[in-house]
């Protein structure tokens, strides 16, 4: 059986246009702001909790980070990053509806997870796999092969599409075919 895997940040999705609001509902400066939102990203999308998250990026940025603060941060990123990629949307539902097999693979925290799988969308994946509930990211080889196992697939039936080169070369290490998103034609172009 051949798999689709698509990434979500940046390929389903728009680049997220909420860091400014995030930056404000912190009272942050925004560069100083967006330095430590990407900095401590990777433990949160490793699944560390939110308050975890958003308290390390207060401590950087010298605003103390409350539970409710913490609640309404979340709720602004997770709504951030809800913007879908039109295009991409239509790839994803003409596949469907050819009857491909779909899945879905994202460096992402176990709330962003939460909130794609209660999407109607997200019915056209038959897998959702998110770094945060597995504990480990990509490009690492272990989320590569825990995809495949829940698949149940080997690595050559599976194509992987990836906005960052290293998720791509990530993936192809494991035997993965995979290529850099550069859009939904050129996805197009490369399942034809």
């Amino acid at each position: 059986m051949n798999w689709i895997v698509f990434d979500y940040g940046d390929v389903l999705s728009k680049p997220s246009a909420a860091l400014p609001d995030l930056a404000a509902a912190m009272r942050a400066p925004l560069p100083e702001f967006l330095k430590a939102y990407w900095e401590y990203r990777i433990p949160y999308d490793a699944g560390s909790a939110p308050l975890e998250y958003w308290q390390a990026i207060g401590d950087a940025v010298g605003v103390p980070v409350d539970e409710p603060l913490s609640a309404e941060l979340t709720r602004i990123d997770v709504e951030g990053w809800g913007q879908l990629e039109p295009a991409s949307m239509a790839l994803l539902e003409g596949l469907a509806e050819a009857g491909a097999n779909l899945a879905l693979l994202s460096n992402a925290p176990i709330a962003f997870g939460e909130w794609v799988r209660a999407q109607d969308w997200a019915r056209h994946f038959r897998v959702t796999l998110f770094s945060g509930d597995v504990r480990c990211v990509k490009p690492d080889a272990k989320i590569f092969r825990l995809l495949l196992e829940e698949l149940g697939a080997e690595p050559a039936d599976c194509l992987f599409f990836d906005d960052r080169e290293s998720n791509v070369e990530g993936a192809r290490a494991v035997g993965l075919r995979a290529h850099v998103w550069n859009g939904a034609d050129a996805a197009r172009a490369w399942l034809d």
